[in-house]
């Protein structure tokens, strides 16, 4: 069990030593300091979930400190302490935002209940934060697969571990969900799960985006940031398309995940974490080792749990229930009476192949609740919906094409009107295009033609 962690800053050390004494025999974890300079540094390379602030303290005031903490991105509850005729003054620390004030002498009863207080509300403030940061819950593991009852199998034995874990799939198939589950069974689900896609950022920050900076140390580092290894601290961090990380920032991931500990951009001190790790790609990272563009020794490391989600064509037999899941989702959200799929409709959604998996075929159903105003989606909506596309992408409405371009655009449009009419049927969509099913494949895959193209 991750241990709550409390900061203590006192100027007095026999009020430090009696707040650390008592708080550990509660099982809290705690740290004191005796200015609020070095409370303040020590909160850039630490996350706490609450701060015992001493309102008087030499130097820098503990109201001075109490402004400073409060205007970080991230930020513990705390609670003031105050000596006896300064009440006045820890109710003007209450107004700032702190969330309660202990009166010296202490009590050890009246400490105990307040911190208690003070951390119930920071894990319930962190839970909001949790669910504004995850992706709506759209679907959970929806399926009767053998491959999905696998999964999950795997899913629940790898959860109560800390192991580090490596999942490989294609683009939409399920893997941010599956590290999301894998995440909420285990005994870190009270604490953040953060995730890095990156693909989505620039060779140049990548770095500074997992490890963090000082203020100064680059120039786009106007001030101090806890890097995702960081704010991930107890809890999880999701590393979406690993693969795409540069070969520093592997290096340097490696290095961490070794020694548990690693030094944010422009710090010369280092930082200690107990963070999950778990990594996820669409691509064959073996491959990447070959090439020289992925480290091996970081693969290792990743890999202690493999885990492979298994692309939706795979396991067609879990469409309908997919289909019937999002159908209600769908209609829930939009306020809209849910709606049921044609039998010759859900024969052409059986027959599709679903290059953008699972992904995709929620973002068709959320179309079709939207769009379809008749109770039942039939085949003819999808021609509807198709004829739509065309007409947009028709030679000479919005571009100057070649002639070879109008023909290519011509054949793509032809193959995909024909394997709509079949409902996907590729060997009856074949015969009528006088083409063998594995060139037809072919050209779907050189045409990249979807379900709505």
């Amino acid at each position: 069990m991750i241990k709550d962690r409390i900061l203590v800053i006192d100027d007095e050390a026999s009020i430090r030593s009696s707040l650390q004494g008592i708080l550990e025999d509660e099982g809290y974890d705690v740290q004191t300091v005796e200015t609020g300079e070095k409370g303040l540094d020590l909160l850039k390379r630490q996350n706490f979930g609450l701060i015992l602030l001493d309102i008087w303290l030499p130097e820098m005031s503990g109201m001075d400190v109490l402004v400073q903490v409060k205007s970080m991105e991230e930020h513990p509850q705390i609670v003031v302490i105050s000596g006896h005729g300064n009440v006045e003054t820890a109710v003007k620390a209450t107004k700032l935002g702190a969330f309660d004030f202990l009166e010296k002498p202490l009590s050890l009863e009246k400490v105990v209940l307040t911190v208690n207080n003070a951390l119930r509300q920071h894990k319930l403030e962190e839970e909001n934060i949790q669910l504004r940061e995850k992706i709506k819950p759209r679907y959970y593991l929806v399926g009767k697969s053998a491959a999905i009852q696998k999964l999950r199998k795997e899913i629940k034995k790898a959860a109560p571990t800390s192991g580090r874990v490596l999942i490989g799939g294609e683009n939409g198939s399920g893997k941010e969900l599956a590290a999301r589950l894998i995440h909420q069974q285990s005994q870190r689900k009270d604490k953040r799960f953060v995730e890095l896609n990156c693909a989505a950022i620039p060779d140049d920050l990548i770095e500074s985006e997992l490890f963090g900076y000082l203020k100064g140390s680059a120039p786009h580092a106007h001030k101090d940031k806890k890097g995702k290894l960081l704010q991930a601290d107890g809890g999880t961090l999701f590393l979406d398309e690993i693969g795409d990380m540069s070969l520093k920032t592997q290096a340097k991931l490696v290095k961490a995940i070794v020694t548990q500990k690693f030094e944010p951009l422009g710090s010369p001190e280092t930082v200690a974490f107990d963070t999950r790790v778990i990594a996820a790609t669409s691509k064959n990272l073996k491959d990447l080792i070959l090439k020289g563009k992925f480290k091996e020794d970081l693969f290792f490391k990743l890999n202690v749990i493999p885990m492979t989600i298994p692309p939706l064509r795979e396991r067609t037999e879990d469409i309908p229930l997919l289909i019937h899941y999002f159908l209600r989702y769908f209609s829930a959200e939009y306020g809209k009476k849910p709606k049921t799929m044609g039998r010759e409709a859900m024969k052409a959604f059986l027959n599709y192949t679903w290059p953008g998996n699972v992904s995709e075929l929620m973002n068709v159903i959320e179309r079709f609740v939207i769009m379809v105003e008749d109770d039942e989606i039939s085949v003819s909506h999808l021609n509807l919906f198709v004829e739509a596309r065309e007409l947009e992408s028709m030679p000479g409405l919005h571009n100057h094409l070649t002639l070879g371009q109008a023909a290519l655009l011509f054949e793509k449009k032809f193959i995909h009107r024909a394997l709509t009419k079949n409902r996907w049927d590729l060997a009856k969509t074949s015969a009528e295009l006088d083409l063998n099913t594995e060139a037809l494949k072919e050209k779907i895959k050189a045409f990249n033609i979807t379900l709505f193209d």
